[in-house]
């Protein structure tokens, strides 16, 4: 029986150097807006600050903290929360923006990060088009990235990267079903060919994924440690 999934993902507010090699460095990011999606009804839920008439450019700290709350209520009434990457990035946001850094590490390891399940795995992250192309699924909408993001919504064009968010989130959920009926993931490799990794007891919450055995990174030049993902928890 599946799980009931509940998609989430964030897009940032804050315009950073488009070479920025590591967009965490340039926090706080603030956050333009938010969006979950059921993956069986494929209801989606958008949040952003201000009002449907008057968007302001970021979450006001009240507003991100009430965005946490509904997350945490929607946990209550029975769903997983479900991200690709959610752990080192969406989260770590949420929390630095909402003040609530013991709920949001609450959520953050009991929610399912596909990606972080793939680097307690192998080792590596993945990207997530790369997984979807592996699937022969769609992925993100051609020309549009989250880096772009900021930009757009500070330019007026909120309704595009609303429409993004929840396209993000619609991918991560239509890969997340078909790995769990497949019995595992593909993906393209840089190389171009593909590449699998099976997922014997499905996709694994994060507290769970911990628990894996460490992978073999001997032959990686920085391999990736897992706990680089929760610097923010700690401290």
């Amino acid at each position: 029986m599946h799980k009931r999934y509940l998609v989430f993902d964030l897009e940032t507010a804050k315009l950073v150097p488009e070479d920025a090699s590591e967009i965490l460095a340039h926090r706080p990011l603030g956050i333009a807006c938010a969006a979950a999606v059921d993956v069986e009804s494929r209801r989606p839920t958008v949040w952003h600050g201000g009002t449907t008439a008057h968007v302001s450019p970021q979450l006001s700290r009240a507003e991100a903290q009430n965005l946490v709350h509904e997350l945490v209520r929607r946990v209550e009434d029975g769903y997983t929360l479900l991200t690709w990457n959610g752990l080192g990035f969406d989260f770590s946001i949420l929390a630095e923006e909402s003040g609530m850094l013991s709920e949001c590490a609450g959520l953050a390891l009991a929610h399912v990060d596909m990606m972080f399940h793939v680097v307690c795995s192998k080792g590596f992250p993945l990207g997530l088009d790369k997984v979807a192309q592996g699937m022969g699924l769609p992925g993100k909408p051609a020309g549009m990235s989250g880096a772009m993001a900021p930009a757009l919504w500070s330019a007026g064009q909120q309704q595009d990267v609303l429409d993004y968010c929840v396209r993000d989130c619609e991918v991560t959920g239509a890969i997340a079903r078909a790995a769990e009926d497949r019995g595992g993931i593909e993906w393209v490799t840089a190389k171009g060919s593909k590449a699998t990794m099976p997922l014997p007891r499905g996709w694994l919450q994060v507290g769970d994924a911990l628990q894996l055995p460490l992978p073999d990174t001997s032959w990686m030049r920085s391999p990736l440690p897992r706990e680089s993902f929760m610097d923010w928890i700690r401290g």
